[in-house]
């Protein structure tokens, strides 16, 4: 099992990149039994990092499970990923085929006690 944000991944993945090693980093984050990529859309993702981890994510498919928390719905992905609507919708078609989807709703747990009942 691998659990990571997002944004860590790409920060490893353009480091390893950087300095010639991206086949074997990427290699990390394509084998364990399960990826958490964790905080996907709490920060935008500019075009080099889409461009990062979408591999990753179709290079999984069919491959091992992922989980991806995000708190945005599918029709608000595109600005996540530079507004680059094929790469998302690429994306999409990959992490939803044979996938189960859960929508939490209801106040933050990591909130409980710290806001009004």
């Amino acid at each position: 099992m691998l659990f990571a944000s997002a944004i860590e991944v790409i920060n490893t993945l353009a480091a390893a990149k950087s300095a010639g090693r991206l086949k074997q980093a990427r290699k990390k984050d394509t084998t364990p039994a399960l990826l958490i990529l964790d905080e996907l859309g709490s920060l935008p993702i500019d075009q080099a990092g889409a461009d990062l981890l979408f591999p990753v994510i179709s290079l999984r498919y069919e491959q091992g499970a992922r989980i991806l928390p995000s708190n945005r719905a599918f029709k608000d992905w595109p600005p996540i990923f530079n507004h680059d609507s094929t790469l998302t919708s690429a994306l999409l078609d990959r992490l939803l085929h044979h996938a189960e989807t859960v929508i939490i709703e209801g106040k933050s747990f990591r909130m409980k006690g710290q806001i009004e009942p």
